[in-house]
């Protein structure tokens, strides 16, 4: 069993995920539930939970306060929020989960499955990467955190040049020449870098930094010859928003 605290100041949303987590995830056991982060610092000590799902957004103390008071962090987090853009964006880029509310019960499934087969928790690097973007808005994105078999690697996001698909892993290449083996799919990589508007998915293996294609050579899908040599086939059905940009 996953000992698990909800943390959310509506009671409503605690209500509805105890039901979702009861019905569709029944290996998660839920020990406590808290309508402030103060209570669940309490509960935390007292507990010592392997899961916690933590409302962003509560009066007083937020979810990301609440983190802040933990010099380590020896749980998983999985965020719940309703909104807050930028928090989310923040929350991607370092490689955490997050739900969006109301809660998906597919979803939910989803990423208790990713906690249970998790091999480590995340690195407190990664949780202090996000307190740092959320804090500093005005600095805007820069990094993101890539998981990788050894732990996980803070890119630059304009070092990336191209993302290849490998089954369930990515391989990013970067402007240096080295190349980086990410513990994702393709298509949560797609995710992660969406927001720098400069990434397209080009073919169903391919992600690509637009701003790294130095030619691009007609045909029926066409390819792009980026800029470290690399061909990169384009399909039919991605021509058209390939071709936007240009």
């Amino acid at each position: 069993m996953i000992r698990a605290i909800l943390i959310d100041d509506e009671v409503h949303c605690l209500d509805t995920l105890s039901m979702l987590l009861s019905d569709y995830c029944p290996d998660v056991q839920v020990v406590e539930r808290c309508m402030s982060a103060k209570q669940a610092l309490v509960a935390i000590q007292r507990h010592q939970p392997a899961l916690i799902f933590l409302d962003i957004e509560m009066p007083i103390m937020n979810g990301f306060d609440l983190l802040e008071q933990f010099s380590e962090i020896p749980f998983a987090v999985i965020f719940t929020t309703s909104y807050d853009q930028y928090a989310i964006k923040a929350i991607r880029f370092s490689a955490l989960d997050y739900l969006l509310k109301p809660i998906d019960a597919k979803e939910l499934v989803v990423a208790v499955n990713k906690v249970k087969g998790q091999k480590q928790l995340p690195a407190a690097e990664q949780f202090q990467m996000l307190l740092n973007q959320v804090q500093h808005k005005e600095t805007g994105f820069k990094k993101i955190a890539v998981p990788t078999s050894e732990g996980f690697e803070l890119i630059p996001a304009e070092q990336v040049v191209r993302c290849e698909a490998d089954d369930n892993y990515t391989h990013l290449f970067l402007k240096n020449k080295n190349k980086v083996v990410a513990s994702r799919t393709l298509k949560e990589m797609e995710e992660q870098l969406q927001d720098f508007n400069c990434f397209l998915r080009v073919h169903h293996s391919y992600l690509v930094n637009l701003n790294e294609v130095t030619k691009y050579v007609r045909g029926e899908g066409g390819y792009l010859i980026m800029s470290d040599g690399a061909t990169v086939n384009v399909s039919r059905s991605r021509k058209e928003a390939l071709m936007k940009w240009f």
